[in-house]
Parts: structure tokens; C-alpha cells; sequence
């Protein structure tokens, strides 16, 4: 009897734009609106458009940063390191879409 592992990844580095609103949770005008404008689009085939998921994460990291709300109970003490982790991840996140919207901002004054 053969083997035949199956490599599942529900993970892609780019969603076209029918797909990354619902990879953020959220309906495609709220998407256009308020992230879109944050991310880089690749071009994917004479029409298609892509997203970065990183990006997408840094967005969603630095939009729970600022619009977040504490949980009412605490998690148990073991799971704190991870927490503290994230939460560093999330400062290097916060750094890197701030990077990314100086950058945006300075391509638009060049249009």
C-alpha cells in the first residue's frame, strides 16, 4: 500500500481582488475603501489584479493595533509569551505599514 501524502495549503502568498476582501472579512467596497489604497497591486494576466498577503496582514495587524479592543478576561499565564511575541510582531508590522504608507504617499505626489 502506497503512500500518498497530499501537501494541503490553504495559505497564497497573492489573492486576486475578488478574493482579498474576504481574506480581511470584509465586502469589497469597505476593501477598496479603507485597505486597497495601502497595498500593492500586482498585475496577474492582461487583466487581473493582485494582493500581497503579507501586506494584508500588516494592514490587519496595524488596524487591530489601533481599533482593538481588550478582552474582558485574561489568558492563562502559558500562553503569555505568545501573546508577548505577537505583540512585538505586531510593533515590527505596525513599522513596516507605516513604511509602506510614506512610500504610497510619495508615489501619489509624483503623479
Amino acid at each position: 500500500m502506497q503512500e500518498n501524502p497530499k501537501v494541503i495549503s490553504h495559505s497564497r502568498r497573492i489573492y486576486r481582488l475578488r478574493d482579498a476582501p474576504k481574506y480581511l472579512g470584509m465586502d469589497v467596497h469597505r476593501f477598496n475603501k479603507e485597505v486597497r489604497p495601502y497595498l500593492t497591486e500586482i498585475p496577474i494576466g492582461i487583466q487581473g489584479i493582485g494582493f500581497d498577503v503579507i501586506e494584508m496582514d500588516v494592514w490587519l495587524e496595524n488596524y487591530i493595533a489601533q481599533n482593538g479592543r481588550q478582552a474582558k478576561q485574561k489568558i492563562a499565564n502559558d500562553k503569555n509569551d505568545t501573546i508577548q511575541n505577537k505583540r512585538k510582531k505586531q510593533s515590527i508590522n505596525s513599522e513596516y505599514l507605516n513604511a509602506l504608507n510614506q512610500a504610497f504617499s510619495q508615489k501619489q505626489k509624483k503623479f
